[in-house]
């Protein structure tokens, strides 16, 4: 999650939303990204979109059964169907996302038992430092609007 954390302030000193991942395969890092929607000016280039692509290409393989994503926010329903896709075995996230978490905040695609695959959850990790980097992200947007 650390390395997910770093990305994310990746992200932040881009002005993009501050969010990072990490895919492991076998306790080694096989991906890592950040935010870069601003950047690419594509709404699809979220930080697990992008690591889901590098993994599966570094694996060669479109399935990530014995994978973990670390992200630092609960992802987005586009990303939890991907993450669902590409049948990913675990996914360990640091804060909720109580606005567009899809991942037990407000919808939990990754466990919605008609579909036909299950990702194992652990939340809360590095809860409190993932969570201050997007409060300071929004509170200085608000901030350069006036």
């Amino acid at each position: 999650m650390r390395e997910a954390l770093k990305q994310a302030e990746t992200a932040f000193a881009n002005d993009e939303v501050p969010v990072g991942a990490v895919i492991t395969f076998e306790n080694q890092i096989i991906a890592k990204a950040h935010n870069q929607v601003e950047m690419l000016k594509d709404p699809t280039a979220h930080a697990e979109m992008i690591a889901i692509t590098q993994a599966a290409h570094t694996l060669q393989n479109k399935w990530l059964y014995d994978c973990t994503l670390y992200v630092t926010v609960e992802p987005c329903s586009m990303c939890a169907g991907a993450l669902v896709l590409a049948r990913l075995g675990r996914l360990c996230f640091g804060t909720t996302d109580l606005k567009t978490g899809a991942c037990g905040s407000l919808l939990n695609i990754v466990n919605h038992q008609q579909l036909n695959h299950q990702v194992k959850i652990i939340q809360g990790i590095h809860r409190e430092e993932a969570g201050a980097l997007m409060s300071e992200f929004f509170e200085k947007k608000r901030k350069s609007r006036f």
